[in-house]
């Protein structure tokens, strides 16, 4: 039986996964088959640097190791952004087909969550050594990347609404990736206002709030559907459950900005802020701030351990796909917020572990670079069937038999 155009099963396992059409040979072949996914490397990349960045711990190097990230978050960035251009190129009707096909579509967020760790990683280690010129720009940028995220979470939910089927017992998180720009605002936010002039500081201060706010809600939608789907059907595929780990970023990066927003509150805020002249209301944002940080953060760590438990079930049947790079930045999340609150509370122990989790956590990205690597050389992936354009042409040859079928 012929699926229905427009309903997909969007875990599918790559040992599931059968492709219709010749690939074309050589170089060309691999970048047709290069997909917005590839992204979640320089979001991994990205947020490698940013957790560098922000050590309770320091030592001579380490700024020079979070700068190394960083320039090679860059480097990755650029390349896979022209690599994107070339397959779009050579394919040009792979361009709108890969922003709605639901399994690539879904993963769109993941290159604008890696413009937004850039810039965060710009304030952190280009500001001290630049003029004020490059904090005026990020002031600029950030606004610009908050009205671009916006209208990618708008449009991209509304497109995958009406024109596309996604069955909640195929539930992932990555469903929540069109709002995942949102989730790093507040941290991105937290970031950027001590650098910033007190007229340029109150309003990304409350824009953060308000766009965190935004990432926060929709994930919580989300979430309920996720829990749904493991509550009344099986596992993911081994190969795809990594990308469980997704579900660890929403609670995770937002506890971080949520606890990185309130600590900086009462440097931001006036005292005359909402008509209150005689009540300290950033003091007060602080403490509410920082507690629901607090509150948030053992929920990011919740699902990082049915994520862990899940994985390690099925790790003699995984073989490697671009979900395992969700081992990486989610739980950055998770470890930045931790990081933050270990300030805050002024506490040796946190300091202490999130040492530990930002070692394990350079130690994943390096386990998964080398499998990406090696799977690229295998033709694991960038390979005909083994990508999430997978099925995208049988969609198109479906719809047009439709077309012809209705015609008659």
């Amino acid at each position: 039986m012929t699926p229905r155009p427009g309903h997909y099963d969007v875990e599918a396992s790559p040992e599931d996964r059968k492709g219709t059409r010749q690939q074309p040979p050589g170089i060309k072949g691999r970048i047709s088959h290069f997909t917005w996914s590839n992204f979640a490397c320089t979001m991994s990349t990205g947020a490698i640097a940013v957790v560098l960045s922000q050590q309770p711990f320091t030592f001579d190097g380490l700024n020079v190791i979070g700068k190394i990230f960083f320039i090679l978050d860059l480097v990755l960035l650029l390349a896979f952004m022209a690599t994107m251009v070339t397959r779009f190129v050579l394919q040009p009707w792979k361009f709108t087909k890969s922003l709605h096909y639901p399994k690539e579509a879904l993963f769109f967020g993941s290159f604008w969550v890696s413009i937004a760790l850039v810039l965060t990683c710009t304030q952190q280690y280009g500001v001290p050594s630049c003029g004020p010129w490059l904090v005026k720009a990020l002031e600029v940028c950030f606004w610009l990347y908050a009205a671009c995220a916006l209208l990618v979470a708008i449009f991209q939910y509304c497109t995958l609404f009406v024109a596309e089927q996604m069955p909640v017992s195929s539930a992932m998180p990555a469903w929540v990736f069109p709002v995942y720009p949102f989730l790093v605002i507040g941290p991105l936010a937290a970031v950027l206002i001590p650098s910033q002039p007190q007229s340029s500081a109150l309003p990304i201060f409350v824009g953060g709030v308000l766009l965190q706010g935004l990432g926060w809600t929709v994930a919580m939608f989300m979430y309920s559907i996720y829990v749904i789907r493991l509550m009344s059907n099986e596992l993911p595929p081994p190969s795809t459950r990594p990308g469980m780990f997704i579900s660890v970023g929403p609670a995770g990066y937002t506890s971080a900005g949520l606890v990185a927003l309130g600590n900086q509150a009462p440097n931001v805020i006036p005292q005359d802020f909402l008509s209150l002249p005689n009540f300290d209301v950033g003091a007060a944002i602080k403490v509410l701030g920082v507690m629901s940080g607090i509150f948030v953060w053992l929920v990011a760590f919740w699902f990082f351990a049915l994520s862990l438990v899940a994985v390690l079930t099925g790790v003699r049947k995984m073989s490697f796909t671009l979900n395992w790079w969700a081992f990486i930045f989610p739980n950055a999340g998770m470890i930045l917020a931790a990081i933050q609150i270990g300030m805050v509370l002024n506490s040796t122990g946190i300091k202490a572990v999130t040492s530990g989790m930002t070692i394990l956590l350079v130690v994943a990205w390096l386990f998964t670079a080398g499998s990406h690597i090696v799977a690229v050389v295998r033709k694991q992936i960038w390979w005909q069937g083994r990508d999430e354009d997978d099925g995208m042409e049988d969609q198109i040859s479906s719809g047009l038999k439709s077309l012809v079928h209705d015609s008659h």
